[in-house]
């Protein structure tokens, strides 16, 4: 495998929070259902949601192409596993679209603090 390219993203916690409390919608257009059951557990939610926003952009920055017409941000999904390690998950249309980029391993990695957000993203393919 070989790195297909890398990508990093930076956002402004408040920024997030108020296309959440003013767009009806942009919640459920930008995140997948799981992320928001998981962010809405949060005492600080909107760093949370913030550094998935950053991942998903960080995440098409390394594809080389900027958002993909067909693809949808909700979703590029952000799952934390049992130890709490972010993981870069592709679904529906997006999944199948991506699959013509040979895509075999994304790494991404998300931190934030009161307010800003950031993550990281990796990609390989062979």
């Amino acid at each position: 495998m070989m790195i297909r390219g890398i990508g990093t993203d930076m956002i402004e916690v408040e920024r997030v929070e108020s296309k959440i409390r003013k767009e009806s919608g942009f919640r459920e257009l930008v995140f997948s259902p799981a992320e928001i059951a998981y962010c809405e557990t949060k005492t600080n939610k909107y760093q949370h949601y913030a550094a998935r926003f950053a991942a998903k952009e960080a995440f098409f920055k390394a594809l080389g192409t900027g958002w993909v017409n067909g693809s949808a941000f909700n979703e590029v999904e952000i799952i934390n596993d049992e130890k709490g390690k972010p993981e870069l998950y592709l679904r529906q249309g997006t999944y199948d679209l991506m699959n013509t980029f040979r895509i075999k391993r994304i790494m991404v990695s998300l931190s934030h603090l009161d307010k800003m957000a950031v993550a990281f993203v990796v990609i390989e393919s062979d």
